[in-house]
């Protein structure tokens, strides 16, 4: 009997500690092969700064010096370095170009890297055109700002689309000075999916 009690509390307590997260799918066709596509946000994982317009500068660090399983970058937000996201890549599959985002740190940033990860998918669609899929996950702190930050991660990843786009046709780095104009070149309708 008291083994059962301590499984039911066991399952108890797990299930309470459970926390409550916000979930969003934003897809984009883009008029692009699927490898080209996959060479920016899978292969060449550790320069998003070169294809994001809000990061500045992006490394990798922890001794990694490659996308592969594991690597970890730095995204940094502003010039002091202070607004920054630690990533982690982890079920790196290169043959279906997909992998998943871990957040391990957030400097100043209201997201709690527990419970914050992104699935990044490309897919061939044919014809020279590819979809990219990006499926996060995220809880904020304080919880409370959640509804306010999904909005702003949405139209952050509906630009950071409309970003890799242009990288690859152009090879200009993309940075929050040139944006507004590149925005204007391109479709940046997106599919977005809330749950």
């Amino acid at each position: 009997m008291g083994a059962i009690l301590l499984l039911g509390l066991a399952i108890f307590s797990k299930a309470t500690a459970q926390k409550k997260v916000k979930h969003f799918i934003v897809e984009k066709t883009i008029d692009l092969p699927a490898d080209k596509v996959w060479a920016i946000v899978g292969e060449d994982y550790g320069a998003i700064a070169d294809s994001h317009p809000k990061i500045i500068n992006s490394e990798y660090t922890r001794g990694s010096l490659k996308a592969e399983e594991g690597a970890e970058r730095m995204c940094y937000f502003n010039e002091k370095g202070t607004q920054y996201l630690h990533e982690k890549m982890i079920d790196f599959d290169p043959d279906n170009m997909s992998f998943t985002n871990t957040v391990y740190k957030a400097g100043k940033f209201p997201v709690d890297p527990e419970y914050t990860i992104a699935k990044y998918k490309v897919t061939h669609l044919g014809g020279g055109k590819s979809k990219i899929s990006f499926d996060m996950q995220f809880r904020t702190k304080p919880a409370m700002m959640g509804g306010m930050m999904q909005g702003a991660f949405i139209k952050l990843i509906k630009n950071y689309m409309v970003s890799i786009e242009h990288h690859i046709k152009t090879g200009e780095k993309v940075t929050k000075d040139n944006f507004k104009e590149i925005k204007k070149q391109y479709n940046s309708e997106a599919t977005v999916t809330k749950s």
